[in-house]
């Protein structure tokens, strides 16, 4: 066989390995950081203030396609227990059968089921979140923040997201006032690419 036909057979060779490589990276599966990422959720209080607070122990990870957005998925666990509003008495009660029933579901999950890329770095996430051993569609407005390297080594993206969920549609009907039937969430995710 001549050098020429030899270094065309690895140049094709090396060519096709380079694609499939970039092949296999076109989709990137992410690790959420919990020390960078939020759940956080307000309420207003009888029509007069609103009430915030957060969920501190939650993991979970995301799948970006950048070539093809629609595979992208998001998958996210949530303890209900952590819920904290920043008063210990109200958390208790949070956590009772009024409102989380912690004993009795003990983690609320929410799972992406179709992704859309506006194509100016949002989009829209649909799923499902299943709290309280109820499970219903959600719709999330996406933001991506940013994505690179970080020093470190790794390779890291953020998104943020927000979502408004109706308090009935998970079998909580304790009366906060009729200004206080839905909750709005915020999300904020950073990823560490695996």
């Amino acid at each position: 066989m001549s050098l020429t036909k030899t270094l065309g057979t690895a140049a094709l060779a090396f060519a096709a390995t380079l694609s499939l490589a970039l092949t296999a990276q076109a989709s990137e599966e992410y690790e959420i950081d919990p020390a960078h990422s939020f759940i956080e959720f307000k309420i207003q209080h009888l029509g007069y203030s609103w009430l915030h607070g957060r969920f501190n122990d939650f993991s979970g990870g995301f799948t970006v396609d950048r070539e093809n957005p629609a595979n992208a998925g998001v998958e996210v666990t949530i303890a209900t227990e952590s819920v904290d509003s920043n008063h210990a008495e109200r958390d208790k009660h949070l956590r009772s059968g009024d409102f989380l029933a912690v004993e009795e579901h003990p983690e609320a999950r929410f799972v992406a089921t179709s992704v859309t890329d506006n194509g100016d770095g949002t989009g829209t996430i649909e799923g499902e979140l299943t709290l309280r051993g109820e499970t219903q569609p959600v719709t999330i407005a996406v933001e991506e923040i940013g994505h690179g390297e970080d020093p470190w080594g790794g390779y890291r993206a953020g998104f943020e997201g927000t979502t408004t969920i109706a308090l009935a549609d998970y079998g909580i009907d304790y009366d906060l006032g009729p200004a206080a039937t839905e909750v709005h969430l915020t999300l904020g995710v950073e990823g560490v690419r695996q």
